[in-house]
């Protein structure tokens, strides 16, 4: 529980921080007329494929570490499809809803204030 806390914590800590860097941008599409579904994708789009290189390096080394963590394991077996599977659903889920909240926040901007603002 705590891990996936620290993980919400950290990716919305580096989504807030790149949509704050890009406010000015973003200020630049809400004025020639992108939707703010249009915004709110594209900063889930980026959050969801940090997410997804993180959940396939994280796989690959938990299958690489299995070996040495096996005598760790107790009541599943080291390479146990449904605990891999389970904890990068959750880790998923996590990850949505850390790049949800800075998204949505993003799309409450006003164009002529991100614009105005440097």
């Amino acid at each position: 529980m705590c891990a996936a806390l620290l993980a919400m914590l950290g990716l919305y800590a580096v989504v807030a921080y790149s949509v704050t860097q890009r406010g000015h941008e973003i200020g630049v599409r809400i004025a020639l007329g992108a939707q703010r579904s249009d915004i709110l994708r594209l900063i889930l789009g980026q959050g969801v494929r940090m997410m997804l290189i993180g959940v396939a390096i994280g796989i690959a080394t938990a299958l690489g570490m299995t070996q040495l963590m096996a005598s760790e394991l107790f009541g599943v077996t080291a390479h146990d499809p449904l605990t891999f599977l389970g904890v990068a659903a959750v880790l998923m889920l996590v990850a949505v809803a850390a790049c949800y909240i800075p998204a949505r926040r993003v799309t409450r901007v006003d164009p002529i204030t991100a614009l105005r603002c440097e």
